[in-house]
């Protein structure tokens, strides 16, 4: 796992977050509507450009939008230069970003002119970057100004922290993929995953912000084929592919009893081994250890671990494959799956709810998701269940990104009747509860084909699977996935 490169850039919005300028605004659209306003008016007056509010409030009274907009930008003009006050600890985190490089951006629904008013008070040169009303098709809440603000940078909107004060604005800065922090001016705004709120930028710093950034955490499903054995110098291979994948935790299949140990001894990282097949690595710390801990060949075991503040359940499963369904060649190819429907509906009756959670594994059979007209109920059941198929939402086309696991090696049918061996995706990447950023097969070099294996880089007879995902640190939740 690794936290998103650096925190690239801030992103500032101006009214409320920066300066005392939400209340100057409210008072401005009371002036011009004549009357006092209430929290029914919040929606069509915070973090909204003077146009929208102009065109509610000729809705409401029946003049001229052109005119109300005239009206609020006096009006407000008048105010701001007047009044301006910058928020508790606005400047102080300004100045503490300049002396460690990290440049910022004013990301701001109002228009240039009074962003320009409003620069002149707090120093122009605090910000690399100014988007305004002026500068993009759409405004907040649209996700384009802090797109417009993180390209004019250069910069990645998931290595950046938006700081915000109104829903709308927030709404933006997460429609761009941005993490946020919320400082909250008027209106209240509720905690979310990927969102942090605090009362006042008073006493943030750098790090703080750094510490609102995503983590990554990259988790691979692999079989290991009778633990490596049949390829030389498979151990010093199998780490070789861990290393140059910069997995964090790998769920084992076919481990032959030891693989899970020596890996980790050799990673120096944590392990959980369960029965003489089933196995689990992770480079962070293993806080449980779940299911039967003397499972057989067939099962699944799952190891609970601690990441970024937060726990994460991790289950690898390996399912019966006898009868595998894609030999069929006339009738149903559903029909033997009784045996590992069984199997995982075990396995799924183990697995805590309340947790997020991974589920990897060579399940023996193709995804339901792959074929159409072909109800694979393994698979179905695992969705019914609330689990979600990580290749599948990265890559949602299966003509374009097959995904085949199975295999690499064997182009003839392995039970030896003869024929093509059939290409399917067998190994999955499964979770519930966790957003997905990418997921792909994975097989190294150009393997040859069984039985002349032994001189192979690829040390399996299966692609691996892995998958990133974003997670939020602490209780904070996690990003949104890719669907």
């Amino acid at each position: 796992m690794r936290e998103t490169d650096m925190l690239q850039a801030v992103l500032f919005d101006m009214d409320g977050t920066l300066v005392d300028t939400e209340r100057l605004w409210w008072e401005a659209v009371a002036q011009v509507t004549g009357r006092p306003l209430t929290a029914a008016d919040e929606p069509e007056v915070l973090g909204r450009p003077v146009e929208h509010t102009a065109d509610w409030l000729a809705g409401r009274t029946g003049r001229p939008a052109t005119d109300l907009a005239a009206a609020l930008h006096r009006e407000f003009a008048d105010r701001v230069r007047t009044g301006i006050v910058p928020r508790p600890g606005a400047l102080d985190l300004l100045d503490a970003l300049a002396r460690e490089g990290v440049p910022t951006a004013l990301v701001t629904a109002s228009p240039r002119a009074v962003a320009d008013t409003v620069l002149q008070a707090l120093g122009a040169h605090r910000f690399a970057v100014t988007v305004t009303a002026d500068d993009t098709a759409h405004t907040k809440p649209a996700p384009d100004p802090y797109l417009a603000a993180c390209h004019a940078l250069g910069v990645d909107p998931a290595a950046c922290v938006a700081v915000e004060d109104t829903q709308t604005g927030i709404s933006s800065a997460e429609a761009a993929g941005c993490a946020v922090l919320a400082v909250p001016s008027l209106a209240p705004v509720e905690a979310a995953p990927g969102r942090t709120v605090l009362d006042t930028l008073a006493g943030v710093t750098p790090d703080r912000l750094r510490a609102l950034l995503p983590y990554e955490l990259r988790v691979m499903s692999w079989n290991l084929w009778y633990g490596g054995t049949k390829v030389r110098d498979h151990r010093a291979k199998q780490l070789k592919v861990i290393t140059e994948t910069g997995v964090d935790v790998v769920g084992l299949q076919e481990t032959y009893g030891s693989a899970a140990e020596e890996l980790a001894e050799a990673l120096g990282w944590h392990h959980h081994r369960a029965g003489e097949n089933l196995g689990i690595v992770s480079r962070f710390p293993i806080t449980a250890r779940l299911g039967d801990p003397d499972v057989g060949f067939y099962g699944a075991a799952g190891a609970r671990i601690a990441v970024a503040g937060r726990e994460i359940d991790i289950w690898t499963v390996h399912l019966d494959y006898r009868s595998y369904g894609p030999y069929v060649t006339d009738g149903d190819p559903t029909v033997h799956e009784g045996v590992r429907l069984a199997q995982m509906r075990d396995t799924l009756s183990r697995i805590d709810d309340c947790v997020p959670a991974v589920l990897v594994g060579d399940f023996n059979c193709p995804s339901h998701l792959d074929r159409p007209g072909v109800a694979w109920p393994v698979t179905k059941a695992a969705e019914e269940s609330g689990f979600r198929d990580s290749y599948r939402q990265a890559n949602p086309d299966p003509l374009r990104d097959p995904g085949h696991t199975w295999s690499p090696v064997h182009a003839e049918r392995e039970d030896g009747s003869g024929g093509p061996e059939p290409q399917d995706r067998i190994d999955f990447v499964l979770h519930r509860g966790l957003g997905v950023l990418d997921s792909r097969t994975h097989v190294s070099g150009r393997p040859r084909l069984w039985p002349d294996v032994e001189d192979n880089d690829w040390p399996s007879d299966h692609a691996a699977v892995i998958t990133t995902f974003s997670v939020a640190r602490g209780s904070g939740g996690l990003l949104g996935s890719v669907s």
